[in-house]
C-alpha cells in the first residue's frame, strides 16, 4: 500500500495556509497544520487527515517537527507559510516590531527547516511562501519586503546545498491574496478596502487572488511530477510584477 504523504504547514490557521492544509487533505495527505490560536486551526482542522498543532513559528522548532513526527512518522513536504506584516515608512519602524517580523518571517522557517532537516528523505520538498520580487520598492513594507526577499535567496541556495539529498527547494510568490493579514496588523475594514480598490486597478488580471488559487500552486510544485523543479521561484501575481 502506498504510504501516505506527510505534511507540515505553518500559519495554517487562516488564508492560503488554511486553503493549502485543506488541498493536501483532499489529495490524501496528512497535514499537520501549525499556529498560534487554537480556534482557528480548528476551523482549519475539518478534515479527518488534518491536525491543529498550537505553536509560534519563531518559538519552538524542535517542538513543532516533534508534533509532525509524532503525528505521522515522516515528513514529506514542509510548507513555510507563517508570516506577519506590520506596515510602516521608514522614520517611523520600531525595533520591537520589525524584529518579530524578522524573528516570524525569516528566523523561523530557516530554523524550523534547519530543524526538519534530518527527517527529509530523497524526494521531500520544502516550500518558501514568499511575495514581492527584490527589483522593485514597496513604500511602507520594507521590513515585511526584506524577509521575503531574503526567503527566496534561501530557496536558492538550500535547493543546491541539498539537491544531492533529493530534496527539492520552491519558493511559491503569491501577488495580492484576499487573506486576514493586514487585519491581524491592526488595519481597518474601510482602509483595507480602500488598499484594495487601488490594487485591482494595478493588477493586469483585475482582481485578487483567492487563497485557494495559491494553494494549488503550492500543493503542485511538491507533486512527482513536479521533480524537476528545485530552486526556482514561482510568482502567482496575477501579472502584477510583469506591469510593474
Amino acid at each position: 500500500m502506498e504510504t501516505r504523504k506527510a505534511v507540515l504547514v505553518t500559519g495554517g490557521g487562516t488564508g492560503i495556509g488554511r486553503a493549502t492544509a485543506r488541498r493536501f487533505a483532499a489529495e490524501g495527505a496528512d497535514v499537520l497544520v501549525v499556529g498560534r490560536t487554537a480556534e482557528r486551526l480548528a476551523e482549519t482542522a475539518d478534515h479527518p487527515n488534518i491536525r491543529g498543532h498550537v505553536a509560534d513559528v519563531a518559538a519552538d522548532p524542535e517542538g513543532i517537527v516533534d508534533a509532525v513526527l509524532d503525528a505521522f512518522g515522516r515528513l514529506d513536504v514542509l510548507v513555510n507559510n507563517a508570516a506577519i506584516t506590520r506596515p510602516a515608512p521608514l522614520g517611523t519602524i520600531g525595533r520591537e516590531v520589525a524584529e518579530e517580523q524578522l524573528a516570524t518571517n525569516l528566523l523561523g522557517p530557516l530554523f524550523l527547516t534547519q530543524q526538519a532537516l534530518p527527517h527529509l528523505d530523497s524526494g521531500s520538498t520544502i516550500v518558501n511562501i514568499t511575495s514581492n520580487a527584490p527589483h522593485q520598492g514597496w513604500p511602507g513594507n520594507s521590513v515585511y519586503g526584506a524577509t521575503k526577499v531574503a526567503l527566496d535567496f534561501l530557496t536558492h541556495t538550500w535547493a543546491v546545498e541539498l539537491a544531492g539529498r533529493g530534496v527539492r527547494v520552491v519558493s511559491v510568490a503569491p501577488g495580492i491574496t484576499a487573506t486576514p493579514v493586514l487585519s491581524h496588523a491592526g488595519w481597518s475594514d474601510e482602509r483595507i478596502d480602500a488598499a484594495a480598490a487601488d490594487l485591482r486597478r494595478r493588477i493586469p488580471l483585475g482582481r485578487i487572488a483567492r487563497p485557494d488559487e495559491i494553494a494549488w500552486w503550492i500543493v503542485h510544485v511538491a507533486r512527482p511530477e513536479a521533480g524537476y523543479l528545485t530552486g526556482t521561484i514561482v510568482r502567482v501575481d496575477g501579472g502584477l510584477g510583469a506591469a510593474g
